[in-house]
């Protein structure tokens, strides 16, 4: 339906007042959804409770005086006022002034409650409505029925003797339809004063139970309460579905000092679409989407929608064992997943159905997603986000969301998620100068512009700002049951000076290059996660040496600053170092030793991730197995002994999706893994099935084996056997669980068999059992393996009591436990 155009003066007003007369005695209206968007009644425009046409003086006479006043004009008769009711001031004029009409046409009005709507004022009570389109507005209260003056542009008013503002409602009659509807501007805030404190002291930590968009019942009406943040706005005006798109109908009250605005929208539910019409300080407008809409259009489309969940979890009992166990001392081997490519076209709902089952066959501990919030271009796989509080629409809702993360869990797989707190992209609908100054961005532009990504980064600085972030991160863990944030480009956060050259940078209070407000940030969050929510784990993306990433925040370190708080760190240089070692040819790898080695002199520095993630196998990196030398059976075999040994190594493990069944290709978010690899029809299916299964294995005996994960941050749970045979490509070392139990993890990264390998050994082990051969022919090996256990002999060696002799299988890696 395409609006009526609204009336500009007073001659048509008089035109169509007599028109909506013409129209009121009709014996009913019929209800239908009007250019106004709200839901209409079938109650009959005029009626009285007799159920007969009312006139403006016989409803005047059912509530004993009602009059519609206007200085100059000739008013119908009216009864004699009531001893109850004042009578009217003839020279009132209710209409509203020319300041305030400006003021809300142009939508720089901070508190349009205060004049539309009802309010008491000398003689009685005068009644306000601005409805653009609209031919007449009655007042509707009981049996009062009070047709309002047409004053031109949208606004109608009125001024009944009353004694106080009755509970009303309006009648609206446009051009093709009448509704009747409640005024919005008769409802109190939604927020009350210990939210607005707390958002003024940045410590609201559910900030999306009172801001953004909320159905819910408010003074015994639903409808849905909107609020937004906009401290440099000179005005706020709600625009959707539900007024076409024209916010002038809408305008939002400022609350204060708090900088937050908001509007009660009786009638509103579920479904609906909007953004807010923001008035910049110079007067322009501005559409913004909502910075806190908990749901989105399907990209590209970018408004936000109204949204309540309704959603019944089942996953009870997982959320009651998550944290008995702490994260570090518990298996944890994480399957990354880009969920919109892992299976192209499922959707939440439909990767439901197979995801789970896929990750638990493989023994992975957890899913790692990359991010799932709501971003504009798929090609930045979710690491430019607009919506932070909404799961992408592109999949689905956000029940259908959560319904995903229930079955994971009900399958008994833990789900991480990727965090990005640390910038936001330009996008001018969305957080880029969002009241049309910087707000969620830094004030000044060096600190602003992320040099690398083209994008802005957030002011941490700002109270409001952290607690938009600080309470987001709390948000996942508490309303989709999130069990861990990966937080990315924490380096970027952490120094002032990343990626910027002298002169572009501003050194800290200190004179240092720390960003002593990103400290702040990253501290606060991670305490209040684990405070909210046990048994959730932080894991910090965070590629520099930054000293007690991983330490309680309450504990100092060498450079001042207490620890960041988080629960584990991905080791970067691990996986740099490993995978440089095993890209060159076996023959140079001897020059190359210490890459591989390296790691144990700080692998107690931090609670440790080894991290095999997306970014290693896009933008000419290769896939895993195509970083390996040689032919297509020494790639395989590399890689399997690669896997093996990062299994073993201390710290938790994480495989992006498509490296379990050795994929060739890079991985692209537009196909996704290269399934067609398993289908048995292909003729190196096998190759590739033994990879994965593989995979399996290495999951399936980690979990039974606490050597391997029990005490991964404790210095005691490790013993190099050898970490100096260079020119062998072999490394050997013991790992232990807290009973003292022994792992002993062997690796031949050297294309030939080494026979009668002798390694020192413990001597209070009697015999050794191989429980885990990369070599095995099921996976695609030579079958060089041990099939009887070994036993130690007397002769010590490599600083040991006894010692074994052992058989190394070729690019290979051999795990025994004792027999």
């Amino acid at each position: 339906m395409t609006p009526p155009k609204k009336k500009a003066t007073a001659k048509k007003a008089v035109t169509k007042k007599a028109a909506a007369d013409k129209a009121a005695s009709k014996k009913k209206t019929t209800g239908k959804k009007g250019a106004s968007g709200e839901a209409a009644s079938e109650t009959a425009a005029g009626q009285t409770a007799a159920g007969t046409k009312a006139t403006v003086e016989e409803a005047a006479a059912a509530a004993e005086e009602v009059a519609v006043k206007k200085p100059g004009k000739s008013n119908r008769p009216k009864k004699p006022s009531s001893p109850e009711t004042p009578p009217l001031d003839p020279a009132l004029d209710p209409a509203l002034g020319a300041a305030d009409r400006e003021r809300l046409l142009h939508g720089t009005h901070h508190d349009p409650h205060s004049v539309l709507g009802a309010h008491p004022v000398p003689g009685g009570i005068v009644f306000r409505a601005l409805r653009p389109y609209a031919r007449s507005v009655t007042v509707l209260s009981g049996d009062l029925r009070a047709e309002l003056h047409d004053d031109g542009d949208g606004f109608f008013s009125g001024l009944l003797p009353l004694t106080e503002a009755p509970v009303h409602r309006l009648l609206v009659t446009y051009e093709n339809t009448t509704v009747e509807t409640e005024d919005a501007y008769r409802f109190l805030p939604t927020l009350g004063d210990l939210d607005l404190h707390l958002i003024g002291e940045g410590r609201h930590e559910q900030l999306w139970t009172v801001m953004g968009a909320r159905p819910t019942t408010h003074q015994g009406v639903s409808g849905t309460a909107f609020s937004v943040w906009a401290p440099n706005a000179r005005g706020v005006r709600l625009a959707g579905t539900f007024n076409f798109w024209d916010g002038t109908g809408y305008p939002m009250r400022s609350l204060g000092s708090s900088g937050v605005w908001e509007l009660f929208v009786p009638g509103i539910g579920e479904g609906e679409l909007y953004k807010f019409d923001i008035t910049r300080p110079d007067g322009s407008h501005t559409l913004r989407a909502d910075p806190m809409a908990r749901r989105t259009e399907v990209p590209p489309a970018t408004s936000s929608i109204v949204h309540a969940s309704h959603y019944e979890w089942g996953d009870a009992e997982w959320l009651a064992r998550r944290a008995e166990i702490p994260v570090h001392e518990a298996p944890f081997s994480v399957y990354e997943v880009h969920l919109a490519s892992w299976r192209p076209g499922l959707t939440y709902r439909q990767l439901a159905d197979q995801l789970p089952a896929y990750v638990r066959d493989l023994g992975f501990t957890h899913v790692e997603l990359m991010p799932v919030a709501e971003h504009p271009f798929g090609g930045s796989w979710g690491y430019q986000v607009t919506g932070f509080y909404a799961p992408t629409a592109r999949l689905g809702t956000p029940d259908d969301f959560k319904f995903l993360v229930d079955a994971l869990h009900r399958a008994g797989i833990g789900v991480l998620m990727d965090w990005v707190p640390a910038h936001f992209p330009r996008d001018e609908w969305a957080l880029a100068e969002f009241d049309g100054r910087p707000l969620y961005e830094h004030e000044d532009p060096l600190r602003a512009a992320h040099p690398d990504w083209g994008t802005l980064e957030f002011d941490f600085g700002r109270r409001e700002v952290r607690n938009f972030l600080v309470a987001n991160a709390v948000y996942w863990c508490e309303e989709f049951h999130i069990d861990g944030l990966r937080v990315d480009a924490v380096a970027s956060m952490l120094y002032l000076d990343y990626s910027r050259e002298p002169g572009q940078w501003t050194p800290n209070e200190h004179g240092g290059r720390e960003n002593l407000d990103a400290v702040a940030f990253l501290q606060e969050m991670n305490a209040t996660v684990y405070r909210r929510s046990p048994g959730v784990v932080t894991i910090a993306e965070e590629s520099t040496a930054w000293d007690g990433v991983t330490r309680a925040t309450h504990h100092a370190g060498p450079s001042g600053f207490g620890g960041l708080g988080f629960g584990l760190k991905w080791n970067m240089g691990w996986m740099h170092d490993s995978l440089e070692y095993m890209s060159h040819e076996p023959v140079h790898r001897r020059y190359h030793h210490h890459e591989m080695t390296f790691s144990m002199v700080y692998a107690y520095s931090e609670n440790y991730v080894l991290p095999i993630s997306h970014d290693e196998v896009v933008h000419g990196k290769r896939s895993l197995v195509s970083k390996m030398p040689g032919d297509w059976w020494q790639q395989r075999a590399a890689l399997r002994a690669y896997l093996a040994f990062m299994w073993a190594h201390p710290g938790k493990q994480l495989l992006f999706m498509g490296q379990e069944f050795a994929q060739g290709a890079e991985w692209s978010e537009v196909h996704g893994p290269d399934w067609w690899l398993l289908d048995p029809a292909y003729g190196a299916e096998a190759d590739h099935r033994g990879v994965r299964d593989l995979v399996r294995d290495l999951n399936t005996v980690y979990r039974a084996a606490p050597a391997l994960w029990q005490l991964d941050t404790d210095p005691a749970g490790f013993q190099w056997v050898v970490g100096d045979a260079a020119e062998d490509n072999v490394f050997a070392f013991l790992r232990y669980d807290a009973e003292g139990s022994p792992l002993l993890s062997v690796s031949n990264l050297s294309p030939v068999v080494r026979h009668d390998y002798r390694l020192g050994a413990p001597d209070d082990v009697p015999a050794w059992h191989e429980v885990l051969n990369t070599d095995a022919a099921g996976y695609g090996g030579s079958g060089v393996a041990h099939a009887d256990p070994v036993k130690p002999e007397p002769q010590g060696h490599h600083g040991r009591p006894a010692s074994v002799r052992l058989t190394l299988p070729p690019l290979a890696t051999v795990w025994l436990r004792p027999a």
